[in-house]
């Protein structure tokens, strides 16, 4: 019984971050601070769902393998540290591409967008 719980609370860490990137890229029409609050508040979930995740990774149960590991060295935990890391890149990366995409639209023609 305890595999089962542990597979369903994987799966629910698992939807928690993949929501969280979703809210944190595609937004259509909304400025990059709301796409930064947004994904701040789904990513504060996650690590909510993600941390609970791991207390039943780690529950003190004698049939439980896991049982003397660290939080932070769960599965749902690790998943939270690389997902939020990468998440955070990407979007930083993204907000620095539109912004120069902004800067250098004046420059760029009709004439230059045919050509391609």
């Amino acid at each position: 019984m305890l595999e089962l719980g542990k597979a369903a609370c994987f799966f629910l860490c698992l939807a928690s971050v993949y929501q969280a990137a979703i809210h944190a890229f595609f937004v259509p029409g909304a400025r990059w601070e709301e796409r930064m609050l947004f994904s701040c508040l789904h990513l504060g979930w996650a690590a909510y769902i993600c941390f609970m995740s791991g207390f039943v990774f780690t529950l003190p149960l004698r049939g439980n393998p896991d049982r003397g590991q660290r939080l932070t060295a769960t599965l749902p935990v690790r998943l939270f540290f690389w997902s939020s890391g990468c998440i955070a890149v990407l979007f930083f990366n993204s907000w620095y591409l539109t912004d120069l995409g902004q800067q250098a639209a004046p420059f760029i023609s009709s004439r230059t967008l045919q050509s391609f």
